[in-house]
């Protein structure tokens, strides 16, 4: 596969590492720079590796998850853009900094915005592709777009105030929404 492809697809599946990675800027307090890195670091080793284990699997696991991946994917956004949505609406005066580094959300968040990672690794499978150094490619791509859609979201913050956890929140849920209704129409 060309390197021009690879980044394509790289972008493309970085799209969702992006958005919610722009949620998780709007609402990190302290450390933006250590939360930015960890986070892309999350998203990109979940793409890499989803990569990889969509094209060890085969056709094989498509057919295992195919029925329900959206669902979950759906679920997992949902659940933490309702969290966002709630700690956007609770009181301005909170003193307990919110922490977007705890470890359950960050792997939940890193899951679901990486099983399309997974499909494609098995297409690539199908078509009998090295898997190597796109999935590096990919993991990197989806880094970068994390990183930048970290530091991006406390800018946006300090333009919209508290009103853009609510945002991320509702863009998680988008995300989730688009991914369930995608999977439905199409299968």
């Amino acid at each position: 596969m060309d390197l021009v492809t690879t980044l394509l697809i790289g972008i493309a599946l970085a799209m969702d590492c992006f958005a919610v990675s722009l949620a998780i800027g709007t609402t990190t307090k302290t450390k933006l720079l250590n939360t930015a890195l960890i986070i892309a670091l999350c998203f990109g080793a979940f793409q890499a590796g989803m990569i990889l284990i969509g094209w060890a699997a085969g056709t094989g696991l498509t057919d295992l998850i195919a029925g329900f991946d959206h669902w979950v994917a759906f679920l997992l956004l949902a659940i933490i853009g309702v969290k966002m949505i709630h700690e956007g609406l609770e009181n301005e005066n909170e003193e307990e900094p919110i922490s977007a580094l705890r470890f359950v959300p960050v792997m939940i968040l890193s899951l679901a915005t990486s099983i399309d990672a997974l499909a494609v690794g098995v297409s690539f499978a199908i078509l009998h592709e090295s898997v190597l150094e796109p999935a590096l490619i990919i993991g990197l791509v989806t880094f970068i777009f994390s990183c930048a859609g970290v530091l991006s979201g406390m800018r946006l913050k300090t333009v919209l105030g508290k009103r853009i956890e609510i945002i991320g929140g509702l863009i998680l849920i988008l995300i989730g929404l688009n991914i369930l209704v995608s999977h439905l129409v199409t299968g």
